[in-house]
């Protein structure tokens, strides 16, 4: 096992290296516009993964796959010459479908805009259900009952300062339990 922060210096490393052989040595006519998008190394840097993008049709793309699948010789001796490894990783071209992703994702957020705008478009018109304010008493009797409630507690606070002290019956202190002095 090596280190993970090797690991990918060693990655980041082998992507500069593959991107710079594709622009200025690789000299295929079948090479499209390709560009490196990321590569992974395994942790015991064996084999290392070079994800591209292609732009262009797919017969560009399967012609770009198979100019760097024959280049692929040249571009791992070249790794192993500039990175300095004891074992030069083995390369796996592989296309990076992150422009497939990203059409998908623009596709799903715009049918979302439009359902949004279909919401939008049929609350506009829309009251809300019932009152705006349900728990209001509207009801005269309703506010009786709250008078009558107010009333009570009122009451309840002189019985219990009858003699100024709250909770006090029969003359006794309620803190001690003894009768005053």
């Amino acid at each position: 096992m090596v280190d993970a922060a090797r690991a990918r210096k060693l990655a980041d490393r082998i992507q500069q290296i593959v991107a710079e052989m594709l622009e200025r040595r690789i000299k295929d006519p079948r090479l499209g516009f390709v560009t490196v998008t990321d590569t992974r190394i395994t942790n015991d840097l064996r084999d290392a993964t070079v994800y591209y993008t292609v732009y262009g049709s797919d017969n560009e793309r399967a012609e770009t796959a198979a100019a760097l699948e024959s280049a692929k010789g040249v571009i791992r001796s070249e790794v192993g010459k500039k990175t300095g490894v004891r074992h030069t990783p083995s390369l796996t071209f592989v296309m990076d479908s992150v422009m497939e992703n990203v059409a998908h994702i623009d596709d799903l957020l715009a049918k979302a805009r439009a359902r949004d705008a279909e919401v939008a478009r049929a609350a506009q018109g829309a009251a809300p259900a019932g009152e705006a304010n349900p728990y209001r008493a509207t009801d005269p009797e309703d506010d009786d009952l709250a008078e009558d409630d107010a009333a009570d507690a009122d009451a309840a606070d002189e019985d219990d300062d009858v003699d100024g002290r709250v909770g006090a019956e029969d003359g006794e202190d309620d803190r001690s339990g003894r009768p005053p002095s």
